[in-house]
């Protein structure tokens, strides 16, 4: 059901089991997380320099597939620490600008997919939130902390203990997302993006991406950050996409960059 192409510089991978909203069993994550690897070792050959995740279908992702499973069979610590959490982690460090178009129900591990994706795109009447109190389970996949992190607590909890969704123009307005479209819209938006950011100085684009995640993680304050923004700086001037990006601005041309 997970499928990976690589053309012009993007990898594109795809959720295909439409049939059943894109869910996810144990054997899908397999695929997903291998789709990953293969993607993150072509970005190190250099053939891949910006991926697009989308979902094919009524809905990006509507969660965990649990045909089959039962509450006296189910075991949710392999399945979230086994499977889940170290796919989010690969997601989060592709070695490149990673983005998501999302559209209908997003939810579950349909969900933390996107929060583990650099740039998230959504249809205005997409779904976000935590249906799981109608389950007797909780928010997973990192739910909680991108939740309060981008939400606040109040908010958090509201839609935990309510199970009532958001729709995508509201998750953007209230910064969980990047920008929200219509859904006939969203997908050729996107890949417009992923295409101009895949012939982008990658180099630079993967140095803003670990400087974020570290401000976050480590809680950097505006001068522990600055230091660090010009450590990176001095390390891209060394580099071949800094000196062509320097000349094209002085002989007013489009940089080519070679990532």
């Amino acid at each position: 059901m997970i499928e990976l192409s690589i053309a012009g510089g993007i990898a594109e991978i795809v959720l295909n089991a439409p049939q059943k909203l894109n869910s996810l069993n144990e054997e899908a994550l397999a695929e997903l997380d291998k789709a990953y690897d293969d993607a993150a070792a072509a970005a190190g050959r250099g053939e891949v320099r910006a991926l697009l995740l989308r979902g094919e279908g009524r809905a990006f992702c509507a969660g965990r597939d649990i045909a089959g499973v039962t509450p006296e069979s189910d075991d949710a610590q392999a399945y979230l620490g086994g499977l889940v959490e170290p796919l989010l982690k690969k997601m989060a460090a592709f070695p490149a600008p990673t983005f998501a178009a999302a559209h209908g129900a997003c939810l579950g591990v349909g969900l933390g997919l996107l929060l583990a994706t650099d740039v998230v795109y959504v249809a205005e009447n997409a779904k976000f939130g935590s249906p799981f109190a109608k389950l007797g389970a909780t928010l997973d996949s990192g739910g909680h902390w991108y939740f309060t992190e981008r939400l606040g607590m109040h908010r958090t909890l509201d839609l935990i203990y309510t199970a009532d969704l958001m729709s995508g123009s509201e998750a953007v307005a209230q910064g969980l997302f990047s920008r929200a479209m219509p859904d006939d819209s969203l997908l050729s938006v996107t890949r417009a993006i992923v295409e101009r950011v895949a012939v982008g100085a990658t180099g630079a684009f993967t140095a803003s991406k670990e400087l974020v995640a570290h401000i976050r993680d480590q809680r950097l304050g505006l001068w522990a950050s600055m230091a660090e923004e010009n450590t990176e700086q001095a390390r891209l001037c060394k580099s071949e996409d800094y000196a062509e990006g320097f000349r094209a601005f002085q002989e007013k041309r489009a940089p080519v960059f070679k990532g």
